[in-house]
């Protein structure tokens, strides 16, 4: 579980530009990221995160929660203890931890006295639709007309951890200027005016969105183009956090500035180069054609022997020690992104016996030794990646240290998860991401909402819409408990360093000419993010398109979704009331009340 929502100051212009300006006078950390550490992390059980306690691989008892300002309550009794230091939310509560292998969940203890904060006063209602997002001027009225939608609390399923979004370069890089900056972070982490995104997803080295192909740990040279042997292939360097400092750690740290208790998970999309063998040779895009820009970042395979799987799990704890070093707590690692796909931009193919064997025998016991969970996943590939992933499931050694099974957009499949038969939570990993040259060349995504165009990422009300859908059956069919968007912010083109093709994604935020504009997609993902509080229960709704939460402070959200035309008697039943309010025709309206 996740820490209340807190009021957090907005961060002025000013105070945002005082961040970038300490982060780029900061002299007491060496390249590799650990010189001038407070400490290393404590070991399993003790070890802490700035949002709050991990619960033990063991399930028998909870990291302490790291104190990130104010002094926070200490956790009440429950199967995983809340630690001390946690900070501490509107009614009092600590956060807990997130489940253990063994599934079970740590309860909020009492608390409260010094460091508690009192909660972001919201609108009781605000509607979006086109022409008109985020209106707060809306009144709900007491009725008696039967409900268009009806909430019922008692109906309770997943907890909820929240929802978050993908640090990227590129995003950092469109953001041009302070004034840009400063709006896009307010719009993405306030919790009183913006999305109030309670995760960060934090690349190990280059993603399909940085600027250009890198890792923490291969010599510093240009992409070179394979050659016959592979005898030009960048070779193991020293560990550098330097990259990461130019543009990724500042975009995390104006993050932070905003969003306080602001929690992260990481995953490469490419271990260092000398880490595998061979690369895609083949264009992902059309796999009869040769790869128009080679690269041994993209594909190729991990190498299984015990020597390289160790050296990659001490470059995950050189990755975790040195982001804790610039006060960015990773809580959750995922051992690849997509480890069944290669492609045209960094990425890597496992077998399924060295993922299980790298799991189990050296990044499980590297990342419990610094407090950190790891995730199955991210899965992305609905044959060849399950296929990995179940076999570390069933992996016994493995599957201990496993905490979470993350899926991207694709493979969100309750009966594919399920089979799995993990005994984990679901967690969205990657929102889907718009605008499909696939589509266009193939003809088979009839029901895509989503157009192909050459012109621009559409980031349009078809795609918001689209994207509804998405959130709305990932949480209630298959009963995810966290969501994260993709890129937060891009130009209006969205082009990232995929060399096969021209996918010209959509983002929430889009910077352009000097300014930054909110997309129809980034309301609907902060209709519920600011809303709904970390630590919620999804509860169960009839009639109408909708989703319901129960926060730990007792309020319930509703959030709607009209296909048709406008409605000015539409109907909530909701913690024992019935309210009716105007509802917008294609349109989304959200509603707390607190009986």
């Amino acid at each position: 579980m996740t820490k209340l929502t807190q009021s957090l100051e907005l961060a002025s212009l000013s105070s945002v530009a005082l961040v970038f300006a300490a982060f780029a006078c900061d002299s007491g950390t060496n390249s590799d990221g650990t010189t001038g550490m407070a400490g290393a992390r404590a070991s399993a059980g003790t070890a802490s995160s700035s949002a709050g306690a991990l619960g033990s691989a063991a399930g028998s008892t909870s990291s302490a929660g790291r104190s990130n300002g104010a002094a926070g309550g200490t956790g009440g009794p429950g199967p995983h203890a809340g630690g001390t230091g946690g900070v501490v939310g509107a009614s009092g509560s600590s956060a807990g931890g997130l489940p253990s292998s063994a599934g079970t969940v740590g309860s909020a203890g009492s608390g409260g006295g010094a460091g508690a904060i009192a909660a972001v006063p919201l609108p009781p209602l605000v509607t979006s639709a086109p022409g008109a997002y985020w209106k707060t001027d809306g009144t709900l009225t007491d009725s008696t007309a039967a409900a268009t939608v009806t909430v019922n609390d008692t109906m309770a399923a997943q907890k909820w951890e929240g929802m978050g979004a993908a640090f990227n370069e590129l995003g950092w890089k469109y953001l041009a200027t302070p004034e840009m900056q400063s709006k896009a972070i307010t719009w993405l982490f306030s919790a009183s005016e913006g999305a109030n995104f309670a995760w960060g997803r934090v690349p190990i080295g280059a993603s399909d969105y940085a600027e250009s192909r890198y890792t923490l740990d291969d010599v510093a040279v240009a992409d070179p183009k394979p050659d016959g042997t592979e005898s030009n292939r960048p070779a193991q360097g020293k560990f550098s956090l330097d990259r990461d400092k130019l543009k990724l750690i500042p975009y995390i740290k104006a993050a932070q500035a905003v969003k306080k208790d602001l929690r992260f998970w990481a995953s490469p999309w490419t271990p260092p180069v000398w880490m595998k063998t061979g690369y895609k040779k083949n264009n992902g895009a059309d796999s009869s054609q040769t790869a128009v820009k080679p690269s041994y970042y993209d594909g190729g395979t991990m190498k299984g022997d015990a020597a390289t799987l160790s050296a990659y799990a001490t470059y995950y704890s050189d990755f975790v020690r040195g982001y804790e070093a610039q006060g960015i707590d990773i809580e959750i690692v995922s051992p690849q992104n997509e480890p069944g796909y290669d492609q045209n931009y960094p990425s890597c193919l496992w077998d399924k016996a060295t993922y299980s064997a790298f799991i189990g025998n050296h990044l499980g016991p590297a990342m419990q030794s610094l407090g950190v969970k790891v995730m199955l996943g991210t899965l992305s590939n609905a044959n060849t990646d399950f296929d990995i992933a179940a076999a570390a499931a069933a992996d016994a050694t493995a599957k201990k240290f496993l905490a979470v099974v993350g899926a991207q957009w694709n493979t969100l499949d309750a009966g594919k998860l399920n089979a799995l038969n993990s005994g984990l939570p679901f967690w969205a990993t990657e929102h889907k991401c718009g605008n499909y040259p696939f589509c266009k060349k193939s003809g088979d995504c009839a029901s895509e909402m989503g157009i192909y165009t050459s012109s621009q990422a559409p980031n349009d009300q078809a795609y918001a819409v689209e994207s509804w859908g998405y959130i709305r059956d990932a949480i209630s069919k298959v009963k995810v408990s966290a969501y994260n968007a993709w890129n937060m912010v891009l130009d209006k083109n969205g082009l990232g360093i995929d060399t096969s093709r021209e996918w010209k994604q959509d983002a929430l935020l889009v910077a352009d000419g000097g300014t930054v504009t909110q997309t129809p997609a980034y309301f609907v993902f902060r209709h519920i993010s600011q809303y709904v509080t970390p630590g919620a229960t999804v509860v169960g709704t009839t009639g109408g398109d909708a989703l319901a939460f129960k926060n730990p402070d007792g309020s319930l959200v509703a959030v709607m979704f009209n296909s048709g035309s406008a409605n000015a008697k539409y109907v909530l039943a909701i913690g024992g009331k019935k309210f009716q309010f105007a509802m917008p025709g294609n349109g989304w309206a959200t509603v707390k009340y607190k009986p």
